[in-house]
Order: C-alpha cells, then structure tokens, then sequence
C-alpha cells in the first residue's frame, strides 16, 4: 500500500505543557487505524494537529505526497482531510439534512445527502428535524455524515463512542463498518479497547504524548495492549 499521511516527529504543546512528544504515524490508503490511549495521553490533540486545528511546535506532516506541514485547516479540508472533533458541534438550528449540506464540497466522489442517509438509516425519518433535538447517537451520525459530504481522503473521528448508550454505540459503528467498506481511510480515536480492536486493521496506543505501542490488531496480544495502554509495563 502506498502512504496517504506521514507525520513525523510531532511535537504539540498547551503553554508549558507538551502534550504531545515525538509522534510519528504513517497511514496508508484504503486502511483503518485505531488511535487508544487513557485519558490525556494526547490521542485528541495528535488529531486536531493532523486537521491543522492545533498548532505544532515540531514535526512534519505530508498528505497524498505533499507537505501540509504549514497549511491552515480549511486548506487540509480542501486537500481531503475531514475531521469529526469530539463533541460533534453540530449547528444546532439547523436541520439533519441543512447540516450535511452545508458541508457538501466540490471534491468528487460518492458522498451526498442521500448516500449519508443510506448509510446512517436512523438519520432518514429525521432528515428535517432540529440537531438540537437528537439524541447522542443521533447527532454522532450526522457529525459523521457531514464530515463525508466532503468526500475525504482521510476521515479523522475523534472518541466516537463517548457518552453514548452501548445499544447507540452498536448502531453507529455498524454504519461506521459501510463506510470503511467503501473503501474510506480511517484514523480513529477510540478509548473503548475492544471496538478498536474489533474496527481496526492496527492499531497505535499513546501513553503520556508518546507512542509506546503499535502493530496490527490481529496480531497484538490483548495483555499486552492493555500495559501499554494503562502503562503497567512499558513495551521493550
């Protein structure tokens, strides 16, 4: 497979803080990536630096062969790199299908409205009602479909799961599984161990700004993800 993002190095800091150390990731066309790690291990602010939405101290970035190292986020976006931050941030006085199209681009491929709603079923009853008035799961669905209306190259979700009911979780990762059938790369921050493995052909875990253990999710030994991802004990 051929490189679609190289990130070398990266290094991300709040003031004095660096919340994110030496970071080098490769994803390739076409796969999916699961990002873990406990709670500040920085797994959200590797994301946003990647979507250009948080400024790195170091490092470089390149996207499809070119260097986006110094791109703002809406030239990424132009590029094909969607992000779909934790949180959602849907505009809540619009409707599902005004959410998506705001979002709609003049990349090509097979992402419209239509497509969103095939692919997210629970969304096509609620194509006109307020965000404001779905539930979790509900809005997570459209902050999905939105970020494919940009036909991306590389879709960036951050913590898919978070605060939503295991039957809503259920629902959104099987229409999650259409959309990397379809061929969609997937870098995905996920704390739920188990979906990562489940959703991922590898995975990456941080541990305190650093990456301290990566392979392919058929392959890791669940202990020893486990470690790492705890920092129990530190990978050789």
């Amino acid at each position: 497979m051929s490189a679609l993002l190289e990130a070398d190095e990266i290094d991300c800091r709040y003031g004095l803080l660096q919340a994110v150390r030496g970071v080098s990731l490769r994803i390739d066309k076409g796969e999916t990536v699961a990002l873990i790690g406990a709670n500040g291990a920085g797994k959200t602010t590797l994301l946003r630096a990647l979507a250009g939405a948080h400024r790195m101290h170091g490092g470089r970035i390149t996207f499809d062969g070119v260097d986006i190292t110094g791109l703002p986020a809406h030239r990424r976006v132009r590029l094909g790199i969607a992000l779909v931050p934790e949180g959602r941030r849907l505009f809540p006085g619009l409707t599902v299908e005004e959410n998506l199209r705001v979002a709609a681009s003049s990349r090509r491929g097979r992402w419209n409205v239509q497509a969103v709603l095939d692919v997210f079923p629970l969304l096509q009853p609620r194509r006109r009602m307020l965000a404001a008035n779905l539930s979790g799961g509900e809005q997570q669905a459209v902050a999905i479909g939105r970020a494919l209306m940009g036909n991306p190259s590389l879709l960036l979700l951050d913590e898919v799961s978070l605060g939503l009911a295991p039957v809503v979780v259920d629902a959104v990762y099987r229409s999650l599984a259409d959309v990397i059938r379809e061929g969609a790369t997937v870098l995905l921050v996920e704390q739920d161990l188990t979906r990562a493995l489940k959703v991922a052909g590898r995975v990456v875990c941080m541990l305190e700004g650093r990456v301290v253990l990566e392979g392919d999710a058929a392959s890791l030994d669940r202990d020893h993800v486990v470690n790492a991802y705890f920092g129990l004990k530190r990978p050789a």
